[in-house]
């Protein structure tokens, strides 16, 4: 009918697009069949090491050299008695087919519904630190503190937008290359997210400038004990051998999307309909600047700065806790509770007012701590269904024979298949280096190279896969998958080809 408008189809949310891919892999899970390698893990209660078999039948032998020699595991023993292989390690040669876990219609649909509450359960340390960090924003911004704040850094920051990227970017992928920084930066969007838009920027650029850190920070490993430590340890080389081209590796990638997402946010901040999420441009000042205007000079009073500074003192703690301490989701949320008892003394808000700005603040990220539980959900479909050993043994066979060049590139595109289905960058490394890294002994490499393989591979599918953080931190300011692939695709190209050559060179070095 003539003047009728066409209705616009929206893409799916964060939660609806992982459903959709748990429900493709659950689908998956029918066709490739189940299969197990034999795994080696050391009980140091025993001093022994449990061997499982395929069957599930377990055997007890001495922990010693000879028996990781034995089973061909090309590991020192040392590196199991002190805690570094932490992880039950695949056994060369002894993948056996299993017989596929029995379903049906309504065992399908158990696994489906099941799936997700244990994804939710099994990330319940994270989920409780985001709604105690979004607990904390509340109050702080109930204080006024954040606008008061704002206001004195958007005087600063005018014809200095371009150096938010650069150190934003650069800190956070030196924390990934580092020490794996990952889902600790969920609690960076609230705050600097307000900071981009006052600096002309939109809040896909905030996005780019965190998640490139610390995926691109992440996949450059350099001494990140989550990835290249303990890969290194698991390939049974040292993890400073390579060290060099990984180091380079990182100045370049981070170099390559600092100088892109520049590019992009300039051009927004110049004319913002050249923004990739210029529809929702009044919807994310209204939701992240509120009320603020800048025009109006306001009172930064010592309440509103000391609030300010315990505030970002957690990040402080934080930083150093997950560094030198070990630290995981559990001590960081208790950090962030201990930093909203410490405000009940600063914000001079009244009791009512407290507690109902905590969990206001609480349930704006509440969306958020759901998709992280979710997105857990593959990955237990997968493990549950036992398929990862027979991706892993079909590629480990189908690359055996290649010449060394094709055979590295190839193995790089390997693991961003093997990425994409086990997130977890540890578990990969134990569960592949066994039987990767002596495929570098047949087609005369360096294993070195076996690590920068897996590193970049599985690193680089973090950009676009929707069972990893992505969607967590899109989720934080309700921007589409479709317009941050739009966004990323370009890059994703330029780091693939950048890869490939230091890979290429690297063999033939």
């Amino acid at each position: 009918m003539a003047g009728t408008k066409k209705k616009k189809h929206s893409f799916p949310s964060a939660y609806t697009v992982i459903v959709i891919v748990l429900i493709l892999v659950q689908a998956l899970t029918f066709f490739i069949p189940s299969g197990k390698y034999s795994t080696l893990e050391y009980n140091s209660g025993l001093d022994k090491f449990v061997i499982t078999e395929a069957s599930g039948k377990t055997i007890k032998k001495p922990a010693t050299q000879k028996t990781l020699d034995n089973y061909k595991i090309k590991i020192n023993v040392s590196k199991f008695k002190d805690g570094t292989i932490y992880r039950p390690a695949a056994i060369p040669n002894t993948y056996h087919q299993i017989k596929k876990p029995k379903r049906g219609v309504f065992g399908t649909i158990n696994q489906f519904l099941t799936s997700q509450v244990q994804g939710i359960v099994d990330s319940v340390d994270i989920i409780v630190f985001v709604l105690i960090l979004g607990g904390v924003i509340g109050v702080v911004n109930a204080t006024g503190a954040m606008d008061s704040g704002m206001m004195r850094l958007s005087e600063k920051l005018k014809g200095k937008q371009k150096w938010l990227i650069v150190i934003v970017t650069s800190l956070i992928g030196l924390g990934g290359t580092t020490f794996g920084m990952a889902e600790e930066t969920i609690a960076f969007y609230p705050i600097l997210i307000p900071i981009f838009l006052l600096a002309g920027y939109d809040t896909l650029t905030a996005v780019a400038a965190v998640y490139l850190g610390t995926a691109i920070g992440s996949m450059s490993s350099t001494i990140n004990p989550f990835s290249t430590v303990i890969a290194s340890n698991a390939a049974g080389i040292n993890f400073t051998d390579g060290l060099p081209m990984r180091a380079l590796m990182w100045v370049c990638a981070i170099g390559i999307s600092i100088i892109y997402t520049i590019r992009y946010a300039e051009k927004v901040r110049k004319d913002p309909s050249k923004s990739l999420v210029a529809d929702q441009a009044q919807e994310d000042k209204d939701r992240f600047l509120g009320d603020l205007d800048l025009s109006e000079k306001s009172d930064f009073t010592t309440r509103q700065k000391l609030s300010l500074i315990i505030f970002a003192l957690g990040f402080v703690v934080m930083i150093y806790g997950v560094q030198q301490l070990g630290w995981y989701f559990t001590e960081i949320a208790v950090v962030f509770l201990a930093v909203t008892y410490l405000l009940i003394f600063t914000a001079g808000l009244k009791e009512s007012k407290f507690v109902d700005s905590f969990v206001s603040g609480a349930g704006d990220l509440l969306g958020v701590a759901l998709t992280v539980g979710l997105a857990r959900s593959v990955g237990i479909v997968m493990e549950n269904s036992y398929v990862s050993d027979t991706i892993m043994n079909y590629f480990s066979n189908k690359i055996s024979g290649m010449n060394s060049v094709l055979f590295i590139c190839v193995l790089f595109f390997v693991y961003i298949v093997l990425g994409f289905f086990i997130q977890s960058s540890s578990g990969l490394a134990v569960l592949s280096m066994p039987i990767m890294a002596p495929l570098a002994d047949v087609v005369g490499i360096d294993r070195a190279l076996i690590i920068n393989a897996y590193n970049w591979g599985q690193g680089l599918i973090g950009l676009i896969a929707p069972t990893g953080l992505i969607l967590v931190s899109l989720s934080m300011v309700k921007v589409g998958f479709d317009k941050w692939i739009k966004f990323v695709t370009k890059l994703l190209i330029m780091i693939v080809v950048l890869i490939l050559v230091f890979l290429s060179v690297g063999v033939l070095l």
